[in-house]
């Protein structure tokens, strides 16, 4: 479950991505959040079904880049998401903004510049603080197939260890 950009809130998101549209911060921030909210009954009828869900970015994302932004605090940002569910496990993949730089498409959509993502990675480490969430810091630099084995391996781990554990409500 990314950002879905096929809702109409999706669409309004990309426009906004990709520099066609431009929103007020608070805007584009609870837009976000509501694209979230729009995945939260699939996700639990999936999970409920005993389907393991991946999404790529969830709250913490939109968090982190709000919050990187002038003006704004992480305990606003994180009120619209507050009681998503849960994640069991949050994956950062940790790569130098040097590196990110230097792969494809960098710097196409908005916030793709160095200095931002410099100011998004410390409110990552802020997030990070919260010891009520399971995060572990991967190294990105890594070969896709390193990498690939071992996500895979944190997360069969994480899947045995949660797998009779009622499902929790983000930041409550």
């Amino acid at each position: 479950f990314p950002t879905d950009r096929t809702t109409e809130i999706g669409q309004l998101i990309s426009s906004y991505l990709g520099r066609e549209k431009n929103l007020e911060d608070h805007t584009i921030h609870l837009l976000f959040s509501a694209n979230r909210w729009e995945h939260v009954p699939t996700m639990k009828e999936k999970l409920h079904q005993g389907i393991t869900v991946v999404v790529d970015r969830y709250a913490f994302s939109g968090v982190a880049f709000t919050s990187a932004k002038e003006n704004f605090c992480l305990d606003w940002c994180k009120q619209p998401d507050v009681g998503l569910p849960k994640p069991d496990l949050i994956l950062f993949l940790q790569l130098s903004p040097e590196e990110a730089a230097e792969r494809g498409n960098f710097g196409h959509e908005r916030y793709e510049t160095s200095s931002f993502q410099e100011k998004v990675l410390q409110s990552f480490y802020c997030l990070m603080k919260d010891k009520t969430l399971n995060w572990k810091t991967v190294d990105a630099s890594k070969s896709i197939e390193d990498l690939h084995r071992e996500i895979r391996s944190i997360a069969e781990e994480t899947m045995q260890e949660v797998q009779n554990k009622p499902l929790g409500e983000l930041w409550k």
